[in-house]
């Protein structure tokens, strides 16, 4: 049996203490690597030196034999398993690990005095049905989980013990620190929510395009190091393209789905650790029970849920010999719409649709920024980039900018102009043309472009500088003249000389704009 930490200690203390204060269902968050396989096994240890059954509960089949291994190495030996017929099935076993898809098919449950629901947030309907059981109404029911955030978990469990933050496990070397690159951002422009997340279908239609998956394999030969790595992808089409690419580029590359069979999964899981796999792709099956040594993770999956987000970036956690860190390649901006991991926290467990009127929300904790330089994903207070250095540049565009005229039709409906990738695409590689000729930074072309179509560069982009034309120049120029004319009527407003004397100064500035020659030719008018 493992030595306890202290952590883990004082969640068994909390949890007792819960327990003798009459609550019947209460929840333990561990986060991702905090051991809450070695707590549970303590808990069983309290309960059989009592004389108790227990019945530890898994939400998935291939968790059954990987739960029987645990118990194992923590002294646990007198198991039994609930499912089908497995080769450990013995009802006379104090301990009885069972899958909820067996328990949910059975009329008869076998009776236990403690049950322990492994990751508890995935809300079977079940669970409900089998606590209001008349055998089961006082049994206690003790859930784990990493993420204890579910939509009216509140209705079903009494209490929740926050046994430490991921936090403080990083600063106290119990999880691997780690570092985020966002080094494209897809366009999920129509794409609809369903149930609080993406809706898969439109989801894996925008992410599942060549230039985003090719996007994915080159930032991860660039930035992945070679490292171990586990790529979420959307959908299993999305992930079989993306291991593809992979091998296509020389990768060898494994894929794991929900219909990967115990063995195959076994054999990928091999081949992982003795570095035969150097990525493994999935869809959504390697979110929890997954004590992988992984160095990368690859977020192909935008994801609007916070329990998802974490349970994928928590693979990556566990410290392992010769592990610094682990490199996050967030494809997906979920980190730049849901802030770091660890900024994820919840005291309460959600209790659903209220009819009162709910307290005034904390203000949301700031958002990281992204390195202009390097897509390394700062804390928002830091000014300097921490992977490499870089300052942000000075912004020429933060003046209000006249939008572009759009053909209305009969109805006085907007008809904006339609451009195709190959357009846009032309269009930026004549930006970045003209931020060679005038040392601009690339970051300049990025927000021009923004600024003409209303969105970032798109994923898979060609950078390769190409000789602005008359067309783009003009475009440059007009926008120059725009930003000309705001900057007057700033002075304007701040100054209350006499205005006309500034028009032949705007005029003779239009194509080449400079504020500070302007302020000082009119010093004294000012004045």
């Amino acid at each position: 049996m493992a030595e306890l930490r202290d952590y883990q200690d004082t969640a068994i203390f909390k949890l007792r203490q819960s327990l003798g204060a009459g609550k019947k269902r209460p929840v333990v968050q561990m986060p991702t690597g905090a051991g809450k396989t070695v707590v549970a096994a303590e808990i069983i240890n309290m309960a059989l030196a009592k004389g108790k059954k227990v019945m530890f509960c898994v939400s998935s089949l291939s968790l059954i034999d990987q739960t029987v291994e645990r118990f194992r190495e923590n002294g646990i030996y007198d198991v039994g398993v609930i499912q089908a017929m497995h080769e450990l099935t013995n009802f006379y076993a104090d301990v009885q690990v069972a899958s909820v898809q067996t328990l949910m098919r059975r009329k008869i449950i076998q009776k236990v005095d403690l049950v322990i629901i492994d990751e508890c947030h995935v809300q079977f309907k079940f669970y409900a049905k089998w606590m209001q059981m008349d055998y089961w109404k006082d049994i206690p029911f003790i859930g784990l989980t990493a993420t204890p955030w579910a939509k009216s978990m509140g209705k079903l469990w009494d209490d929740l013990i926050v046994g430490t933050t991921m936090t403080d496990l990083i600063e106290q070397g119990h999880l691997s620190k780690f570092k985020v690159f966002a080094p494209s951002h897809p366009d999920l422009t129509g794409v609809k929510t369903v149930a609080g997340d993406y809706d898969i279908g439109q989801l894996g239609d925008a992410m599942d395009k060549k230039p985003l998956v090719a996007d994915i394999v080159s930032t991860w030969i660039e930035k992945g190091e070679n490292r171990p790595t586990i790529c979420f992808a959307v959908n299993r089409t999305h992930a079989k393209n993306i291991q593809e690419q992979f091998e296509a580029a020389g990768i060898r590359t494994g894929y794991v789905d929900a219909f990967s069979d115990i063995p195959e999964r076994n054999q990928i899981a091999k081949d992982f650790h003795n570095g035969d796999i150097k990525v493994v792709c999935n869809v959504g099956v390697l979110t929890t029970g997954v004590d992988w040594d992984v160095r990368c993770i690859i977020l192909a999956r935008p994801t609007r849920s916070e329990i998802l987000y974490v349970q994928m970036i928590g693979r990556g956690l566990r410290t392992a010999k010769g592990k610094e860190d682990c490199i996050i390649l967030d494809h997906s901006d979920t980190t730049l719409s849901l802030g770091f991991v660890t900024d994820i926290h919840h005291n309460k467990l959600d209790m659903g649709h209220e009819k009162k009127k709910p307290a005034k929300a904390e203000p949301k904790e700031k958002l990281p920024k992204e390195c202009h330089a390097c897509s390394y994903l700062k804390p928002p207070s830091a000014f300097v980039c921490p992977n490499c250095g870089a300052k942000p540049n000075p912004r020429a565009d933060v003046d209000h900018i006249g939008g572009e005229l759009h053909e209305l039709d009969g109805n006085k409906n907007k008809k904006p102009t339609q451009y195709t990738s190959a357009e846009k695409e032309l269009f930026y590689r004549e930006l970045l043309g003209y931020t060679e000729i005038k040392n601009y930074s690339k970051g300049w072309a990025a927000h021009k472009y923004k600024a003409k179509f209303g969105s970032w560069p798109f994923n898979g982009i060609s950078k390769q500088p190409k000789t602005p034309s008359p067309a783009v120049m003009s475009w440059i120029t007009h926008l120059n003249i725009a930003q000309a004319k705001s900057k007057k009527k700033s002075f304007d407003r701040k100054f209350s000389g006499e205005r006309k004397t500034f028009n032949p100064a705007i005029n003779r500035l239009k194509d080449d704009w400079d504020e500070a020659a302007f302020r000082e030719a009119h010093k004294n008018d000012a004045n």
